[in-house]
């Protein structure tokens, strides 16, 4: 089997292999299935709550435990990849996650889902960084920006159809075929990687045991802050205190073992690579963007405006569809244009979007919501590829699939801290709006409610009152959500002028040749 070159040739790809289309094929069912059960059982949860026995506070481990157990193996994908081949981790992991989604779907009890989930999750953190590798490795370097374009619609368009996905095959089967629909993709997926996937050579690393705990405690830590925050109100709570005492200490001790340890788990020609470490900022910022407004819309759609699962899934499908148009555009505009440009028009495109967002009223119908997710779709594409193929476009061929780990750490670290923070903010911003509201409903600026009129529509007094909440907490919630949407538009806004960090290919993108 071939193994990657040592050094990286225009016009030539690291490893040679046949059928590179079929191979592709393939990769790319298996990033679809890892992302699509990050978001597919998300509007499972209260099917699942009912099946397992579960409360409301428990069942989100089935979320949580899926989410932890991917962030804190991902960072061994380098290592294991060296150690036992990347072919041989690749089929272990494709694998072992077909068997545990299996599992998920036989569970009985919580306690048996969470188990499963955490092996699921462990799974299939190897999967994304090891498919960005072979997508890198097979293509020449001029191929680059359109190789990560076709990867990265994989990665943009899964989290958009994952609770479509999942909602349907929940009302028209089973909650539990979220998790079988894995099997049939699984063994195409595994059938074509065991018959074309080269590997890269195995080479002799040591295992870094400090920086690997130091880093697994620290992302644990931090995963359990920001799932628990809100429900523990944040620093008013002792636990929330120790656990970012824990998650900033091991991040202090892993930031300073990697610098100065003799050696560290990464090695320091990464973690010094100027493009790879502002593509790391950009990609929290990506999974800001990607993952909290996901977070938001759905609920949004279906509390304020009353649409159903379905229909909810069909309004936010135009985002995947800018994704797709975005994404061809980019490889074909990265050999023309500096990709730093893209990347910042993608931003700003991103951010139009958002205000777009914040204008949004009560009032409206479904045609603002399509296109401001369209031109969100468009921004995204945009920044994803360029972004991407600058990472690599410095950083020699064997530390990809390490420097493909972190970027995709960092992205999931940013929907992590995404979320939390938006979901902190619509319920702190909704209790305040909720409360400027009403101090305004008094008996001195409304008239009594006529006894005629209550009988006339049929209630009480004291249930038009309830209708008046009602309505009032309405309100709250849609001025919440804007201001989540301004949040995030600010971020991106604020990212915006971080792309002059990022080197410019000596060439057109991609012809670069970079030797290890």
């Amino acid at each position: 089997m071939a193994g990657a070159s040592a050094i990286q040739v225009p016009g030539k790809p690291a490893i040679e292999v046949k059928h590179r289309a079929l191979l592709t094929v393939g990769v790319m069912l298996a990033t679809l299935m890892q992302i699509l059960d990050s978001t597919i059982a998300n509007v499972a949860l209260p099917h699942m709550q009912t099946s397992l026995g579960a409360t409301y506070d428990t069942v989100t481990w089935v979320l949580t435990s899926y989410i932890l157990a991917t962030a804190v193996a991902m960072p061994l994908t380098g290592w294991l990849s060296d150690r036992i081949g990347s072919r041989k981790l690749f089929l272990m992991s494709v694998s072992g996650f077909i068997v545990t989604s299996m599992l998920c779907g036989i569970a009985t009890s919580l306690e048996e889902m969470v188990l499963f989930r955490i092996l699921q999750g462990a799974s299939a953190a190897f999967v994304g960084p090891l498919s960005q590798t072979v997508m890198l490795d097979i293509n020449p370097p001029e191929r680059h920006v359109k190789a990560m374009a076709l990867w990265g619609m994989g990665i943009m368009i899964g989290p958009i159809l994952g609770p479509v996905i999942g909602g349907w095959l929940t009302e028209s089967y089973n909650w539990r075929w979220i998790f079988y629909i894995n099997l049939p993709l699984g063994v195409i997926t595994m059938a074509l990687l065991l018959w074309l996937l080269p590997s890269r050579p195995v080479r002799r690393r040591s295992f870094d045991l400090f920086g690997f705990s130091m880093l697994a405690v620290a992302l644990g830590a931090l995963q359990l802050l920001l799932d628990r925050g809100q429900q523990e109100y944040w620093l008013e709570s002792w636990e929330i205190i120790a656990e970012a005492g824990v998650a900033i200490g091991c991040f202090w001790l892993f930031a300073g073992h990697m610098l100065f340890g003799k050696k560290p788990m990464f090695e320091r020609e990464i973690i010094t690579n100027g493009n790879l470490l502002v593509a790391m900022f950009f990609m929290i910022i990506v999974g800001v963007l990607m993952t909290a407004t996901m977070a938001l819309l759905p609920p949004m759609l279906q509390a304020i405006y009353g649409y159903p699962v379905l229909d909810t899934g069909i309004l936010l499908a135009p985002r995947g569809l800018g994704v797709l148009i975005s994404m061809g555009l980019a490889g074909q505009l990265v050999v023309r244009m500096d990709p730093r440009l893209l990347v910042a028009i993608g931003m700003a495109l991103a951010a139009f979007s958002l205000w777009q967002m914040t204008q949004w009223s009560l009032g409206m119908d479904w045609r603002p919501i399509v296109s401001s997710g369209f031109i969100q779709g468009l921004g995204m594409g945009l920044i994803f590829a360029p972004l991407n193929g600058m990472a690599f476009a410095t950083l020699a061929p064997r530390h990809r699939t390490d420097g493909s780990s972190l970027l995709y750490l960092l992205r999931n670290l940013g929907g992590s801290v995404g979320i939390s923070v938006v979901t902190a903010f619509l319920a702190r911003n909704m209790q305040t709006s909720h409360a400027d509201m009403t101090q305004h409903i008094t008996g001195f600026k409304i008239a009594q409610i006529d006894p005629g009129m209550a009988q006339q529509l049929g209630a009480p007094g004291e249930s038009l009152l309830a209708m008046l909440d009602a309505e009032i907490t309405r309100q709250a919630l849609m001025i919440a959500y804007l201001d989540d949407f301004k949040l995030v538009m600010l971020a991106c806004l604020v990212s915006i002028p971080f792309v002059l960090l990022l080197k410019r290919p000596a060439s057109p993108m991609g012809r670069v040749a970079v030797s290890e």
